[in-house]
């Protein structure tokens, strides 16, 4: 039978959006998002959606209270649905044995308990989150003790989601693939197929991939750990080019124009950030620690331990260039999302950064456009972090931020901050040396050393001092050259 309800449990950055574009998509289906939090459910029928996504408000503003509806009322949602997504939160331990290794499933198994206990008739169940491999196991045992002897029976896919935040919407509506695992059996194609009909709407069949549901799993963390890959790469690139006087920019245009290679993911930067990265390579080395392949597990650890050095050096390269010193200092923070068109502060480098200049105790101007006041407060409140309310101030103007402010950092690659008045911002900043430290190298930086800036951009032996361009590198500092000699 065709599916004629969906029901998603989580209302997160992914069930918010997929089920927006699947509810846009396809009118003849109700679906419903349901989630645990009042507050976010609230959010989700208001004029302020919980998540900035572009895009996104203007698809659940248009549909929402015709065939998209959000509610707490997860039981009944359950009982009318066809299909149910599980889109659940899925972070690493934070507690306990194997805390800050393991990945957390106690919400999957919530999920599971609950569908178990309130599904009729036959029930598709697809998993979103990004689980383990073989979770799917797990999820089918714990429906199978809940059944009942109602004619209640349960179908298992694994559907990952691959959405970049900032461009999900875009990802949805025109996807590169979409894999569907599941199991061998006659009812297990069944109900991929019933899943992959749904998608075929607006998504080109040869794009819908299929594979067993192992497959399927562990092809979503392998997926984010060889981006995560791909972008260390380049960020360890750019420790190398700071020692050497090499432009990673340089770089990674040329290795980006090799085929093989390819462009995307090699934007030097502090570090990459988000929900996935960071928890999905950790469940991957978990994985291969139970299955005693330590060099695998180590293999893919490096790169977390890649990331945080990243962090570090560029934390390091502040402090040192604004000699040795940040206490009392106020510095001028632009950007605390992870990245740019998101609100998600989720492992962000800035929190990283604000953290360290805080402990340092420096005085922090922080702005971003997207990211609440009462997100950051909370972000920044976390263990390791000592400050008060005279050390930290949260703006909502650029300009505002900088007004005596010793230097200005970049952390987050919103656009709008290449289209800033530097002038301005340059002659409202203390006076003395003012420094610009860009985070994710999107200005231009030949500019702001004319305007007197000094800069510092991850991978660039490039600087303005003492009014001159300065070029090469002696113990990873940029210097002058004296009569070309150095």
């Amino acid at each position: 039978m065709p599916i004629k309800r969906i029901c998603c449990i989580g209302a997160g950055y992914v069930g918010g959006p997929t089920c927006a574009v699947i509810a846009k998509k396809c009118p003849d289906i109700v679906v419903t998002v349901t989630d645990i939090m009042p507050a976010k459910i609230a959010e989700w029928n208001s004029d302020s959606l919980p998540i900035f996504e572009p895009g996104l408000e203007e698809i659940v503003f248009e549909i929402r209270g015709n065939n998209l509806f959000f509610t707490t009322d997860g039981p009944k949602a359950i009982r009318e649905a066809d299909l149910i997504f599980i889109s659940v939160n899925t972070p690493t331990k934070a507690y306990g044995a194997e805390k800050g290794k393991a990945p957390d499933l106690s919400c999957v198994e919530s999920a599971a308990r609950l569908i178990g206990k309130n599904a009729s008739g036959a029930t598709i169940i697809v998993e979103k989150s990004t689980v383990p491999v073989r979770a799917a196991e797990s999820i089918a045992a714990i429906l199978s003790a809940e059944c009942r002897e109602d004619g209640t029976s349960f179908q298992v896919l694994s559907n990952p989601e691959f959405l970049s935040e900032g461009t999900a919407i875009q990802d949805l509506l025109s996807p590169d693939r979409v894999l569907i695992g599941c199991e061998s059996s006659e009812a297990g194609k069944l109900a991929r197929k019933e899943l992959a009909d749904i998608y075929t709407r607006w998504v080109p069949e040869e794009r819908i991939v299929t594979s067993n549901i192992w497959s399927s799993e562990l092809t979503k963390l392998i997926n984010n750990a060889m981006l995560a890959q791909k972008i260390t790469c380049i960020n360890a690139t750019s420790a190398i080019c700071e020692k050497t006087g090499a432009d990673v920019s340089e770089v990674a245009k040329a290795v980006g124009m090799d085929q093989r290679i390819g462009p995307a993911f090699l934007n030097c930067s502090i570090g990459f950030g988000g929900s996935c990265f960071h928890k999905d390579i950790l469940s991957l080395v978990y994985l291969c620690k139970q299955l005693s392949l330590d060099e695998v597990a180590d293999y893919w650890q490096m790169i977390v331990d890649l990331n945080e050095l990243q962090r570090r050096r560029f934390c390091q390269r502040i402090v040192k260039s604004l000699y040795g010193n940040v206490a009392g200092k106020k510095l001028a923070i632009f950007g605390f999302a992870f990245k740019e068109n998101t609100g998600d502060t989720r492992e962000s480098s800035a929190i990283v950064v604000c953290k360290h200049l805080l402990n340092e105790q420096a005085q922090l101007a922080i702005y971003d456009p997207k990211v609440r006041e009462s997100q950051i407060i909370r972000d920044l409140q976390s263990p390791g972090c000592e400050f008060n309310s005279s050390s930290l101030k949260i703006e909502t103007c650029p300009y505002e931020a900088t007004k005596g402010a010793s230097a200005i950092v970049i952390c987050t690659e919103w656009k709008a901050f290449k289209n800033l008045n530097y002038q301005k911002l340059y002659d409202s900043m203390e006076s003395g040396a003012r420094w610009i430290f860009d985070g994710r190298n999107i200005l231009d930086h030949q500019k702001l050393m004319e305007t007197g800036f000094q800069v510092h951009c991850v991978g660039k032996a490039l600087h303005l001092q003492n009014g001159r361009r300065s070029s090469g590198l002696t113990n990873g500092h940029a210097f002058p050259f004296h009569n070309g000699d150095h």
